[in-house]
């Protein structure tokens, strides 16, 4: 289950938080109306590292691909690469 409590509150109820955690609820911490953090389980946020963690080895490869690269010309090549993208599937569906 999911909580949702204010930080003033998060702060006063932090053990009785802790022990709800513990039993598998995530609790989000918000301020002013706003989301700020989340307290989860242990085995959660394993489980959250270990999804992330081909993301980011994805992200290093092409950070280290496009070293050099301006930000414009990162920016031209995506541009180009969503159109060709497009282009293949609109080609794919008027003949398919």
């Amino acid at each position: 289950m999911k909580k949702t409590v204010s930080a003033m509150e998060a702060r006063r109820r932090f053990g009785e938080l802790l022990e709800d955690v513990s039993r598998g609820d995530a609790v989000v911490i918000e301020r002013a109306g706003k989301p700020m953090g989340v307290l989860v389980a242990p085995d959660q946020y394993r489980i959250i590292e270990q999804a992330r963690e081909p993301l980011f080895k994805i992200f290093d490869e092409a950070r280290a691909r496009t070293k050099g690269i301006s930000a414009e010309e990162a920016e031209r090549l995506a541009t180009e690469a969503v159109r060709s993208v497009r282009a293949e599937r609109r080609a794919k569906r008027k003949t398919g």
